[in-house]
């Protein structure tokens, strides 16, 4: 199966055959995900392996560390991210990069909010995305992004949805010293409180989703 993964307007119509090629495609981190039908516009979680992941853990009191959303293209699932620069990662590739290759999906309670326009707005805001820096600073600016920032940025302007209500980054747990010693390796003394922040966190608590698959 193609693995080439790249910005792209065409939608593909998903359904559990195009599951069931993903689970016989030879990818051992995606063998156990069940013969559901993946959607475009998923949103899927995992526990990263960066430098972060456990004082981002510990601040928000959630083991998901890390969040994005799935795509199909050229009949290959894909992630959009944002981890280096956004981009489009292959499935397999995403779920190698996390911790025990560990996932879970989730999506939208209203089946009908995501119609076929609806996912070519979703896309097209993903494309328009595609290069921008990671922002290791969680600013609230588009010139940069992180992970949550960006599927929380896409689903807003593409078709109006708030997933998860965005917080402080004060409202959050900084008490671990790994959350300090995070922090001030970051902003010195100087930590933005006032900051405007989704974490991946705020998206998987989000009463608008529900849990398709989890592993």
């Amino acid at each position: 199966m193609n693995l080439t993964c790249s910005p792209s307007t065409q939608l593909f119509p998903i359904g559990t055959l195009l599951g069931v090629m993903l689970l016989l495609s030879g990818c051992s981190e995606v063998a156990a995900i069940p013969a559901v039908e993946l959607k475009e516009g998923d949103i899927i979680f995992q526990t990263s392996k960066s430098s972060q992941s456990t004082a981002i853990q510990q601040a928000t009191h959630s083991p998901y560390t890390h969040v994005g959303i799935l795509f199909n293209q050229n009949e290959s699932w894909c992630v959009l991210e944002a981890i280096g620069p956004v981009k489009y990662t292959p499935l397999k590739k995403w779920l190698a990069n996390g911790i025990g290759a560990h996932y879970t999906i989730k999506r939208l309670k209203d089946s009908q909010a995501l119609t076929q326009q609806s996912l070519e707005k979703l896309r097209l805001e993903g494309d328009r995305l595609v290069g921008k820096p990671y922002d290791p600073y969680f600013g609230w600016s588009d010139d940069k992004l992180y992970c949550s920032e960006l599927v929380w940025k896409v689903y807003k302007k593409a078709v109006g949805i708030e997933i998860g209500v965005p917080r402080t980054l004060g409202d959050f747990d900084l008490t671990p010293p790994k959350v300090k010693s995070k922090l001030a390796e970051r902003y010195g003394k100087n930590v933005p409180l006032n900051e405007r922040v989704v974490a991946p966190s705020t998206i998987f608590d989000s009463p608008v989703l529900t849990t398709v698959c989890s592993r």
